[in-house]
C-alpha cells in the first residue's frame, strides 16, 4: 500500500526555532494532498523528512507499514520533483531518464520499456535522443518527472519551487502530476503557498500555520 502516516511528526532546528510541531496525519493510497500554508510554516520540511533529506526529531513516518525513519533516502519508494533537479546536460533525454534505473542496476530491456513508456505518457517520446539545451523548459521539466516515475514510485514528492519561475509552467506541471496521479495510481504530496490554486485542485487540503495542521479540507 502506498499510504502514508505522520505519528507525532517533529522537526526542531540546533538554534531552537519549531518547525514541524507533533503532526499527526493520514493519507490514503492514491490520495493527491495540498500541504498549504505561508512561508515557514513547515509544509516544505514535512516532505523533506518524507523524502529523507532531513532527520526526523521525533514522531514516525510509515509508506504502508513500513517505517521509513531510518531508511536510507535511496531505499525509500519515493521519487522528489523539487525546484534543483539535476539533469546531466551531457546526456540525451534518454540517458536522462534511464540514470536511476542504471544506478540500480536494473535489466536493458526493463530499461527501455520503463523509459519509453513513461516518455509517451508525458508527451516527450519524439525527443528521447535530443540533448537538453535543445529542448523547451517544459520538456526538461517533463523528463524530470520522467526520470521519477520510471522507479514506479508509490508517493511523488512535488514541491511548488518546482515550477514556480514561470506560470504557465506551473498549469503544466499541475496537469502533468494530475494525470500521473490519476493514471498511474501514485500518491501525491504537493505543496503550495497560492491559496487559490490549493482550493481550485479540488482535493484533500491540509492547512498548516506555525508548524502545525490548522485544519483539513476533503473534497465532496
Amino acid at each position: 500500500m502506498a499510504s502514508v502516516t505522520f505519528e507525532h511528526l517533529t522537526k526542531t532546528y540546533p538554534n531552537g526555532f519549531i518547525s514541524v510541531n507533533d503532526v499527526n496525519l493520514f493519507i490514503e493510497d492514491g490520495e493527491f494532498v495540498v500541504f498549504h500554508g505561508p512561508s515557514g510554516c513547515g509544509k516544505s520540511t514535512i516532505l523533506r523528512m518524507v523524502g529523507g533529506l532531513e532527520d526526523i526529531t521525533s514522531g514516525k513516518i510509515y509508506l504502508g507499514d513500513e517505517l521509513l525513519n531510518d531508511i536510507l533516502p535511496r531505499d525509500r519508494r519515493l521519487a522528489m520533483a523539487f525546484q534543483n533537479y539535476t539533469l546531466y546536460k551531457n546526456f540525451n533525454v534518454y540517458e536522462n531518464m534511464a540514470l536511476g534505473l542504471r544506478l540500480r542496476d536494473f535489466p536493458r530491456t526493463v530499461i527501455d520499456s520503463r523509459v519509453k513508456s513513461a516518455a509517451t505518457f508525458l508527451g516527450i517520446d519524439t525527443v528521447l535522443d535530443g540533448k537538453l539545451k535543445s529542448l523547451t523548459d517544459t520538456q526538461r521539466q517533463r523528463v524530470a518527472l520522467g526520470r521519477a516515475i520510471v522507479c514506479h514510485p508509490k508517493v511523488l514528492l512535488v514541491d511548488e519551487d518546482f515550477a514556480r519561475q514561470n506560470e504557465s509552467r506551473r498549469r503544466e506541471m499541475l496537469s502533468d502530476i494530475l494525470r500521473i496521479n490519476e493514471s498511474l495510481k501514485i500518491t501525491v504530496l504537493y505543496v503550495t503557498n497560492n491559496y487559490e490554486e490549493a482550493v481550485s485542485l479540488k482535493k484533500h487540503i491540509v492547512f498548516m500555520k506555525d508548524g502545525r495542521i490548522i485544519q483539513e479540507q476533503k473534497p465532496v
